[in-house]
């Protein structure tokens, strides 16, 4: 058993508020739905001042969240900038008067949906395209950087690549080349989105704020080099676990439309799906530019949704709970988006009394009592292609394999 007690930090462009209270916090990233891209983030912050201090901190001023771990080393769950302050009287007396101050911020992921993208692009992969319209917003050049900045205010590990980078975390490559466009304006989210929805990539941003974005197979590469993140359903809240296996989710007959213009056509059926569910028909426009990528992206859609798969609402934990181990209480607040998860001792009739797969969405909730987790999850299925038998290290013993894992299931091996 370990005890643990959630010790905040919160900042002002870089800098520590102090001489406050904090109520409490919410903080919500992600998505649920995993058909759609990831909205920006958003954090409710209430906070007392007890001195009445004046903060110079207004709109658009950069604000993280941060908690210790186990280790007593803190680490950001939140990152964004301020959309709205709200100031009024708590209480009052012949002493003294308590103002609250209620913040809201927003993540990076903001920026996009209030930006035009006006340039043109040549023929890349997705993610290369993406970085590029990125860069544009989010790299700062010469003349923007205000003229009174001295080489004092950056950190000593700054490089001149990256010192007026203002909001891009890690961005793949990509795997699938996309159209060129010509110079047109467009909202930015709307493009970068469609790019990658093209591509089977996801968009999200990162514990400090920076958009990053996930290739098609990012998610499998990472989920070969670290395994899963092993939870414990018995140390986590009974009330709202839940999973749902969707009628819209499934697909077995996808029309793919792609090249410029959407003009050229692939169909990729699945029979023996249709055969047992009836026919699930789809017709999506990509901005996929070769033949064999859109057949690939085809294929894989389909083998994902062919069959009915249950993804989870809602498991939440309470990480000052003693019976939470140090590993699992920082992997939790080290959450991401595509975080692999193994949850064991579900109920039997929630997929069968456990489940595997990817975070999509979370939600950080402080009180008196301490600080929960939400999340949700949708299965690895949607995301991980099946391992090739020759693309196992060949010193593999089978004693290293999972003695639970069944060949049905079996996706993929951890070396």
């Amino acid at each position: 058993m370990t005890v643990w007690t959630p010790d905040y930090r919160i900042k002002a462009n870089g800098d520590e508020i102090t001489d406050i209270t904090l109520v409490g916090f919410a903080i919500t990233s992600g998505r649920t739905d995993v058909n759609a891209q990831a909205q920006a983030g958003y954090a409710s912050i209430r906070i007392l001042n007890l001195t009445n201090q004046v903060y110079t901190w207004g709109i658009n001023t950069a604000i993280t969240i941060e908690v210790k771990d186990s280790t007593s080393t803190y680490v950001p769950i939140f990152g964004g900038r301020i959309s709205d302050i709200g100031v009024g009287v708590e209480r009052s007396g012949s002493e003294a008067v308590v103002t609250v101050i209620d913040i809201y911020a927003l993540g990076a992921l903001a920026k996009l949906q209030n930006a035009v993208w006006e340039g043109s692009l040549s023929k890349d992969l997705d993610g290369n395209q993406i970085r590029e319209i990125l860069e544009s917003l989010l790299t700062n050049s010469w003349n923007e950087v205000p003229p009174s900045q001295t080489w004092a205010t950056y950190e000593a590990t700054t490089t001149w690549e990256n010192a007026e980078n203002v909001g891009i975390g890690e961005i793949d490559d990509g795997e699938y080349e996309m159209i060129s466009r010509s110079a047109e304006p467009i909202n930015m989210y709307s493009y970068v989105s469609d790019i990658a929805n093209s591509g089977i990539g996801y968009l999200y941003e990162d514990a400090n704020g920076l958009i990053s974005y996930g290739d098609a197979s990012h998610r499998q590469d990472y989920l070969v080099a670290n395994g899963y993140v092993n939870l414990d359903a018995n140390q986590a809240l009974s009330d709202g676990i839940r999973s749902t296996t969707r009628q819209g989710d499934l697909v077995n007959d996808l029309v793919i439309n792609y090249k410029n213009n959407f003009g050229t056509s692939y169909t990729f059926s699945d029979q023996t799906s249709i055969d047992t569910y009836g026919l699930y028909a789809r017709s999506i426009n990509s901005l996929i530019d070769d033949d064999p990528d859109a057949e690939a992206v085809a294929e894989r859609f389909v083998n994902f949704r062919s069959t009915p798969k249950a993804k989870f609402d809602s498991i939440t934990f309470a990480l000052q709970n003693p019976e939470l181990s140090d590993s699992n209480r920082d992997d939790l607040l080290n959450v991401f988006m595509g975080m692999p998860v193994a949850i064991a001792n579900l109920p039997a009739n929630i997929n069968s009394g456990s489940f595997v797969g990817y975070v999509e969405g979370w939600t950080f909730r402080s009180t008196l009592s301490g600080l929960s987790i939400s999340l949700t999850l949708s299965p690895t299925e949607f995301w991980t292609v099946a391992q090739d038998w020759d693309q196992v290290t060949i010193t593999l013993e089978w004693a290293d394999v999972d003695a639970t894992l069944t060949w049905q299931n079996a996706t993929g091996v951890i070396d």
